[in-house]
């Protein structure tokens, strides 16, 4: 959720935030694992109520739409584990960010020299 003082398109990570997203980081977290990974791609939902992930929360990761995840009070550097366990890498999830194609965010870095 923007806040009013943040760009545009920033969504800040903040104490109010970071208190609505406990649950879902705690997975996350949870996530350094191999066990707990395997857990969770055994039956995701049953995983997340365990950690008492939200509606919004659940359907988030259930879409693997880590934009609505950091909405939803997530932390990149938590949801970097959940990405990891879901297959995707940091292009997937900056192609996200930005609303383009993961082809498209590729060649926007490496126009751009990275």
């Amino acid at each position: 959720m923007n806040q009013p003082d943040a760009p545009w398109g920033t969504t800040i990570f903040d104490g109010r935030a970071a208190r609505r997203g406990y649950a879902l980081n705690k997975m996350c977290y949870s996530f350094n694992s191999g066990a707990n990974r395997a857990e969770f791609l055994r039956d995701e939902d049953a995983y997340c109520r365990r950690y008492g992930l939200d509606d919004l929360q659940r359907a988030a990761v259930r879409n693997r739409d880590v934009l609505a995840m950091i909405d939803a009070g997530g932390n990149i550097y938590y949801l970097a584990k959940l990405a990891g366990v879901f297959g995707l890498n940091v292009q997937d999830v900056g192609a996200q960010q930005t609303g383009m194609t993961v082809d498209a965010f590729k060649a926007k870095l490496l126009a751009a020299g990275g």
